[in-house]
């Protein structure tokens, strides 16, 4: 396994708290699972949220149960993926995240609260 820092572990378990929240307790939002993709079959995000009837085949999950995947960037890679989002999703800016509405396509909306999100240790390499 890749070290992370603890401002990734942070998030990561802020964004499965803002998930249960918004979507119950009982909500299928794993982390770390391997989910087969039809491009990449050793992919486990660092949190999904999946279909409430997802079923494992074996230890995966299937592409096809997938509702949404919050991407958890490290800081070093921050700038290049933050640059990559907005060339190809308009100019989002961090000031404008704060309590962010998803719609999935199971007609449910969880919404995250990215004002809450711990900031990256300076010191810190991820």
């Amino acid at each position: 396994m890749t070290p992370r820092s603890e401002e990734h572990s942070s998030t990561i378990r802020s964004l499965q708290i803002d998930s249960a929240a918004a979507l119950g307790r009982h909500a299928k939002v794993v982390s770390d699972v391997y989910i087969d993709f039809p491009a990449d079959e050793n992919s486990a995000p660092d949190l999904a949220i999946l279909r409430e009837d997802a079923r494992r085949e074996g230890k995966r999950y299937s592409f096809a149960d997938v509702l949404l995947i919050p991407e958890v960037v490290s800081t070093s890679s921050a700038r290049t993926t933050t640059t990559a989002r907005r060339s190809t999703a308009g100019t989002a800016s961090p000031s404008t995240w704060s309590w962010t509405p998803v719609a999935l396509p199971d007609g449910r909306t969880c919404t995250l609260d990215l004002d809450e999100l711990p900031l990256p240790d300076e010191g810190g390499t991820r």
